[in-house]
Protein backbone atom coordinates (compact mmCIF):
# COMPACT_ATOMS: atom_id res chain seq x y z
CA UNK A 1 0.00 0.00 0.00
CA UNK A 2 1.59 3.31 -1.05
CA UNK A 3 1.75 6.35 1.24
CA UNK A 4 -1.04 8.30 -0.50
CA UNK A 5 -3.41 5.34 -0.38
CA UNK A 6 -2.62 4.79 3.30
CA UNK A 7 -3.33 8.43 4.07
CA UNK A 8 -6.66 8.29 2.24
CA UNK A 9 -7.64 5.18 4.17
CA UNK A 10 -6.72 6.94 7.40
CA UNK A 11 -8.95 9.86 6.42
CA UNK A 12 -11.86 7.47 5.85
CA UNK A 13 -11.41 6.10 9.37
CA UNK A 14 -11.32 9.62 10.83
CA UNK A 15 -14.54 10.55 9.05
CA UNK A 16 -16.28 7.34 10.12
CA UNK A 17 -15.31 7.89 13.75
CA UNK A 18 -16.30 11.56 13.80
CA UNK A 19 -19.86 12.37 14.78
CA UNK A 20 -20.64 14.33 11.61
CA UNK A 21 -24.01 15.02 9.98
CA UNK A 22 -24.61 12.36 7.28
CA UNK A 23 -24.54 14.86 4.42
CA UNK A 24 -21.15 16.17 5.57
CA UNK A 25 -19.68 12.68 5.88
CA UNK A 26 -20.92 11.87 2.38
CA UNK A 27 -19.33 15.04 1.01
CA UNK A 28 -15.97 14.17 2.58
CA UNK A 29 -16.05 10.57 1.36
CA UNK A 30 -16.80 11.81 -2.17
CA UNK A 31 -13.81 14.16 -2.02
CA UNK A 32 -11.57 11.24 -1.04
CA UNK A 33 -12.74 9.30 -4.10
CA UNK A 34 -11.55 11.99 -6.49
CA UNK A 35 -8.27 12.85 -4.73
CA UNK A 36 -4.95 11.32 -5.74
CA UNK A 37 -1.75 12.59 -4.12
CA UNK A 38 0.64 15.52 -3.86
CA UNK A 39 -0.57 19.01 -2.93
CA UNK A 40 -4.16 17.99 -3.65
CA UNK A 41 -3.95 15.34 -0.94
CA UNK A 42 -2.23 17.70 1.49
CA UNK A 43 -5.01 20.27 1.01
CA UNK A 44 -7.65 17.59 1.51
CA UNK A 45 -6.05 16.37 4.76
CA UNK A 46 -5.97 19.92 6.10
CA UNK A 47 -9.58 20.47 5.04
CA UNK A 48 -10.95 17.25 6.53
CA UNK A 49 -9.05 17.76 9.79
CA UNK A 50 -10.61 21.20 10.09
CA UNK A 51 -14.14 19.99 9.31
CA UNK A 52 -13.85 17.13 11.80
CA UNK A 53 -12.75 19.63 14.48
CA UNK A 54 -15.99 21.63 14.19
CA UNK A 55 -18.49 21.14 17.05
CA UNK A 56 -21.50 19.85 15.07
CA UNK A 57 -24.41 19.53 17.48
CA UNK A 58 -22.28 20.27 20.56
CA UNK A 59 -23.88 22.90 22.76
CA UNK A 60 -23.13 24.30 26.19
CA UNK A 61 -25.94 23.87 28.70
CA UNK A 62 -26.97 27.41 29.61
CA UNK A 63 -26.97 28.49 33.25
CA UNK A 64 -30.44 30.04 33.56
CA UNK A 65 -30.01 31.88 36.87
CA UNK A 66 -30.88 35.57 36.77
CA UNK A 67 -29.60 36.19 40.32
CA UNK A 68 -26.23 34.72 39.39
CA UNK A 69 -26.15 36.92 36.29
CA UNK A 70 -26.82 39.99 38.44
CA UNK A 71 -24.02 39.03 40.83
CA UNK A 72 -21.56 38.61 37.95
CA UNK A 73 -22.49 41.96 36.41
CA UNK A 74 -22.12 43.71 39.78
CA UNK A 75 -18.81 41.91 40.45
CA UNK A 76 -17.30 42.89 37.10
CA UNK A 77 -18.79 46.37 36.58
CA UNK A 78 -19.30 49.27 38.96
CA UNK A 79 -22.26 51.55 38.23
CA UNK A 80 -23.84 51.28 34.75
CA UNK A 81 -27.14 50.43 36.42
CA UNK A 82 -29.36 51.25 33.44
CA UNK A 83 -27.14 49.15 31.17
CA UNK A 84 -27.09 46.23 33.60
CA UNK A 85 -30.87 46.41 33.99
CA UNK A 86 -31.29 46.14 30.22
CA UNK A 87 -28.95 43.14 30.10
CA UNK A 88 -30.90 41.42 32.88
CA UNK A 89 -34.16 42.04 31.01
CA UNK A 90 -32.62 40.55 27.88
CA UNK A 91 -31.39 37.50 29.80
CA UNK A 92 -34.81 37.11 31.46
CA UNK A 93 -36.48 36.83 28.06
CA UNK A 94 -33.83 34.33 26.95
CA UNK A 95 -34.40 32.28 30.13
CA UNK A 96 -38.18 32.19 29.67
CA UNK A 97 -37.80 31.11 26.04
CA UNK A 98 -35.33 28.39 27.04
CA UNK A 99 -37.81 27.09 29.60
CA UNK A 100 -40.61 26.99 27.05
CA UNK A 101 -39.07 26.38 23.59
CA UNK A 102 -42.43 25.58 21.98
CA UNK A 103 -43.81 28.96 22.94
CA UNK A 104 -40.61 30.59 21.72
CA UNK A 105 -41.05 28.92 18.32
CA UNK A 106 -44.59 30.24 18.04
CA UNK A 107 -43.61 33.76 19.03
CA UNK A 108 -43.39 36.21 16.16
CA UNK A 109 -40.02 37.76 15.42
CA UNK A 110 -36.73 37.23 17.19
CA UNK A 111 -34.89 38.97 20.00
CA UNK A 112 -32.64 41.70 18.60
CA UNK A 113 -28.89 41.52 18.99
CA UNK A 114 -27.49 43.61 21.83
CA UNK A 115 -25.11 46.32 20.63
CA UNK A 116 -23.15 48.36 23.15
CA UNK A 117 -22.46 51.83 21.75
CA UNK A 118 -20.01 54.19 23.41
CA UNK A 119 -16.58 55.72 23.61
CA UNK A 120 -13.37 53.78 24.16
CA UNK A 121 -12.94 52.46 27.69
CA UNK A 122 -16.59 52.61 28.76
CA UNK A 123 -16.88 48.85 29.30
CA UNK A 124 -18.50 47.61 26.08
CA UNK A 125 -16.29 44.59 25.48
CA UNK A 126 -16.11 43.49 29.12
CA UNK A 127 -19.93 43.51 29.36
CA UNK A 128 -20.08 40.96 26.55
CA UNK A 129 -17.66 38.72 28.46
CA UNK A 130 -19.80 39.08 31.59
CA UNK A 131 -22.90 37.97 29.67
CA UNK A 132 -21.03 34.90 28.47
CA UNK A 133 -19.85 34.18 32.00
CA UNK A 134 -23.36 34.49 33.41
CA UNK A 135 -24.69 31.97 30.89
CA UNK A 136 -21.71 29.66 31.24
CA UNK A 137 -20.95 29.90 27.52
CA UNK A 138 -17.66 30.03 25.66
CA UNK A 139 -16.86 33.38 24.12
CA UNK A 140 -14.92 34.35 21.01
CA UNK A 141 -14.09 37.88 19.87
CA UNK A 142 -13.87 39.01 16.25
CA UNK A 143 -12.28 42.48 15.90
CA UNK A 144 -13.74 44.54 13.06
CA UNK A 145 -11.42 47.52 13.51
CA UNK A 146 -9.70 48.03 10.14
CA UNK A 147 -11.30 44.92 8.62
CA UNK A 148 -10.70 45.36 4.92
CA UNK A 149 -12.21 42.41 3.11
CA UNK A 150 -15.40 40.35 3.62
CA UNK A 151 -13.34 37.28 2.68
CA UNK A 152 -11.81 37.57 6.16
CA UNK A 153 -15.26 36.73 7.53
CA UNK A 154 -16.38 34.27 4.83
CA UNK A 155 -13.14 32.41 4.11
CA UNK A 156 -11.18 31.57 0.96
CA UNK A 157 -12.30 28.63 -1.23
CA UNK A 158 -10.46 25.40 -0.42
CA UNK A 159 -8.73 25.10 -3.80
CA UNK A 160 -7.57 28.74 -4.00
CA UNK A 161 -4.20 30.21 -3.08
CA UNK A 162 -4.17 31.16 0.59
CA UNK A 163 -7.26 29.07 1.29
CA UNK A 164 -8.45 29.26 4.89
CA UNK A 165 -11.69 29.46 6.85
CA UNK A 166 -13.23 32.79 7.72
CA UNK A 167 -13.18 34.40 11.16
CA UNK A 168 -16.74 33.30 11.96
CA UNK A 169 -16.10 29.58 11.48
CA UNK A 170 -12.70 29.90 13.16
CA UNK A 171 -14.50 31.37 16.18
CA UNK A 172 -16.84 28.37 16.27
CA UNK A 173 -13.86 25.99 16.18
CA UNK A 174 -12.11 27.96 18.93
CA UNK A 175 -15.22 27.94 21.14
CA UNK A 176 -15.63 24.14 20.66
CA UNK A 177 -19.43 24.49 20.81
CA UNK A 178 -22.07 25.62 18.34
CA UNK A 179 -23.71 28.04 20.78
CA UNK A 180 -20.94 30.34 21.99
CA UNK A 181 -21.16 34.07 22.54
CA UNK A 182 -19.46 35.71 19.56
CA UNK A 183 -18.45 39.30 20.11
CA UNK A 184 -18.48 41.39 16.94
CA UNK A 185 -16.19 44.13 18.24
CA UNK A 186 -16.16 47.67 16.80
CA UNK A 187 -18.36 46.96 13.79
CA UNK A 188 -18.34 50.66 12.90
CA UNK A 189 -14.58 50.68 12.23
CA UNK A 190 -14.35 48.53 9.09
CA UNK A 191 -12.42 49.87 6.11
CA UNK A 192 -14.59 52.33 4.18
CA UNK A 193 -13.98 50.78 0.75
CA UNK A 194 -15.35 47.40 1.85
CA UNK A 195 -18.04 48.61 4.26
CA UNK A 196 -21.00 47.72 2.04
CA UNK A 197 -19.84 44.12 1.51
CA UNK A 198 -18.95 43.59 5.16
CA UNK A 199 -22.29 45.02 6.29
CA UNK A 200 -23.93 42.52 3.93
CA UNK A 201 -22.19 39.65 5.74
CA UNK A 202 -23.29 41.13 9.08
CA UNK A 203 -26.91 41.19 7.96
CA UNK A 204 -26.69 37.49 7.17
CA UNK A 205 -25.02 36.72 10.52
CA UNK A 206 -27.56 38.63 12.57
CA UNK A 207 -30.69 37.50 10.74
CA UNK A 208 -32.10 34.24 12.22
CA UNK A 209 -33.75 33.38 8.93
CA UNK A 210 -30.33 33.40 7.22
CA UNK A 211 -27.72 32.45 9.80
CA UNK A 212 -29.02 28.90 10.19
CA UNK A 213 -27.32 28.17 6.87
CA UNK A 214 -24.25 30.44 6.88
CA UNK A 215 -21.93 29.59 3.99
CA UNK A 216 -18.21 29.83 4.61
CA UNK A 217 -16.38 29.62 1.26
CA UNK A 218 -13.68 27.36 2.68
CA UNK A 219 -16.16 24.87 4.10
CA UNK A 220 -18.34 25.01 0.98
CA UNK A 221 -21.36 23.82 2.92
CA UNK A 222 -23.79 25.71 5.20
CA UNK A 223 -23.12 25.81 8.93
CA UNK A 224 -25.91 26.47 11.43
CA UNK A 225 -25.18 29.61 13.47
CA UNK A 226 -28.70 29.99 14.84
CA UNK A 227 -27.64 28.94 18.36
CA UNK A 228 -24.87 31.56 18.55
CA UNK A 229 -25.48 34.54 20.81
CA UNK A 230 -24.06 37.48 18.87
CA UNK A 231 -23.18 40.70 20.69
CA UNK A 232 -21.89 43.79 18.90
CA UNK A 233 -19.98 46.88 19.99
CA UNK A 234 -19.36 50.20 18.25
CA UNK A 235 -18.09 53.67 19.10
CA UNK A 236 -21.04 55.21 17.26
CA UNK A 237 -23.74 54.20 14.79
CA UNK A 238 -22.84 56.59 11.98
CA UNK A 239 -20.93 54.02 9.91
CA UNK A 240 -23.30 51.10 10.49
CA UNK A 241 -25.68 50.21 7.65
CA UNK A 242 -29.40 50.70 8.29
CA UNK A 243 -30.09 47.04 7.53
CA UNK A 244 -27.63 46.05 10.28
CA UNK A 245 -29.02 48.59 12.75
CA UNK A 246 -32.50 47.15 12.16
CA UNK A 247 -31.24 43.88 13.64
CA UNK A 248 -29.52 45.48 16.64
CA UNK A 249 -30.74 46.89 19.89
CA UNK A 250 -28.34 49.74 20.65
CA UNK A 251 -27.53 50.29 24.31
CA UNK A 252 -25.76 53.58 24.87
CA UNK A 253 -22.84 53.44 27.29
CA UNK A 254 -22.63 56.42 29.67
CA UNK A 255 -19.39 58.20 30.48
CA UNK A 256 -17.91 57.64 33.93
CA UNK A 257 -17.78 60.52 36.40
CA UNK A 258 -14.59 61.14 38.39
CA UNK A 259 -16.34 59.80 41.50
CA UNK A 260 -17.21 56.55 39.70
CA UNK A 261 -13.72 56.23 38.25
CA UNK A 262 -12.21 56.69 41.70
CA UNK A 263 -14.20 53.73 43.05
CA UNK A 264 -13.45 51.65 39.95
CA UNK A 265 -9.77 52.51 40.20
CA UNK A 266 -9.48 51.57 43.87
CA UNK A 267 -11.70 48.49 43.95
CA UNK A 268 -11.36 46.99 40.47
CA UNK A 269 -8.42 48.29 38.45
CA UNK A 270 -5.70 48.65 41.09
CA UNK A 271 -6.12 45.07 42.40
CA UNK A 272 -6.06 43.88 38.79
CA UNK A 273 -2.87 45.82 38.02
CA UNK A 274 -1.19 44.57 41.23
CA UNK A 275 -2.07 40.98 40.35
CA UNK A 276 -0.77 41.34 36.79
CA UNK A 277 2.52 42.78 38.05
CA UNK A 278 3.05 39.96 40.53
CA UNK A 279 3.63 42.22 43.52
CA UNK A 280 2.18 41.89 47.02
CA UNK A 281 -0.84 44.01 47.95
CA UNK A 282 0.88 45.39 51.05
CA UNK A 283 3.79 46.82 49.03
CA UNK A 284 1.78 49.62 47.40
CA UNK A 285 -0.31 52.45 48.74
CA UNK A 286 -1.56 55.58 46.99
CA UNK A 287 -1.95 58.85 48.86
CA UNK A 288 -5.61 59.89 48.78
CA UNK A 289 -4.86 63.38 47.46
CA UNK A 290 -2.88 61.84 44.57
CA UNK A 291 -5.82 60.00 43.00
CA UNK A 292 -7.24 63.03 41.10
CA UNK A 293 -3.97 63.32 39.16
CA UNK A 294 -4.08 59.60 38.32
CA UNK A 295 -7.71 59.87 37.20
CA UNK A 296 -6.99 62.76 34.84
CA UNK A 297 -3.38 62.59 33.66
CA UNK A 298 -4.29 64.20 30.33
CA UNK A 299 -7.60 65.89 31.19
CA UNK A 300 -11.11 64.48 30.93
CA UNK A 301 -11.47 60.89 29.71
CA UNK A 302 -14.94 59.33 29.47
CA UNK A 303 -13.66 55.78 29.89
CA UNK A 304 -11.33 53.94 32.22
CA UNK A 305 -8.74 52.61 29.79
CA UNK A 306 -6.20 55.36 30.41
CA UNK A 307 -6.75 54.97 34.18
CA UNK A 308 -5.97 51.26 33.91
CA UNK A 309 -2.83 52.00 31.87
CA UNK A 310 -1.62 54.48 34.51
CA UNK A 311 -2.13 51.98 37.33
CA UNK A 312 -0.42 49.24 35.32
CA UNK A 313 2.50 51.62 34.68
CA UNK A 314 2.83 52.31 38.41
CA UNK A 315 2.75 48.60 39.28
CA UNK A 316 5.29 47.65 36.62
CA UNK A 317 7.75 50.21 37.94
CA UNK A 318 7.30 48.86 41.47
CA UNK A 319 7.80 45.32 40.16
CA UNK A 320 11.15 46.41 38.68
CA UNK A 321 12.21 48.04 41.95
CA UNK A 322 11.41 44.82 43.83
CA UNK A 323 13.37 42.69 41.38
CA UNK A 324 16.33 45.11 41.65
CA UNK A 325 16.39 44.61 45.43
CA UNK A 326 14.19 47.38 46.84
CA UNK A 327 11.89 45.66 49.33
CA UNK A 328 9.54 48.63 49.76
CA UNK A 329 6.87 49.41 50.82
CA UNK A 330 6.09 52.04 48.19
CA UNK A 331 3.78 55.02 48.64
CA UNK A 332 2.63 57.03 45.62
CA UNK A 333 2.41 60.73 46.45
CA UNK A 334 1.94 63.96 44.52
CA UNK A 335 5.71 64.49 44.73
CA UNK A 336 6.79 61.15 43.22
CA UNK A 337 3.82 60.38 40.96
CA UNK A 338 5.63 61.71 37.91
CA UNK A 339 8.38 59.15 38.38
CA UNK A 340 5.87 56.29 38.29
CA UNK A 341 3.82 57.59 35.35
CA UNK A 342 6.76 58.54 33.13
CA UNK A 343 7.51 56.60 29.97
Amino acid sequence: MDSAHAQLEELKIKIAQANLPPEISEKLFNLIKITSSGSELDNLITYIDFVISLPFGKNTQDILDINRAKQILDKNHYGLQSVKNRILEYLSVLILNKRNPERAKRAEGHAPILAFIGLVGTGKTSLAYSIAESLGRSVARIPFGGLGDPVTLRGQPRNSIGAEPGQIIKAIKLAKVSNPVILLDEIDRVAAEHRVDIMGVLVELLDPSQNQSFLDHYLDFPYDLSQVLFIATANNTGNIATAVLDRLEPIMMPSYSDEEKLIIGKNYLLPKAIGEAGINNNLLSIDEITWPQILRPLGFDSGIRSLLRSLQNICRKIARKVVEGNSGPFKITQENLGEYLSG
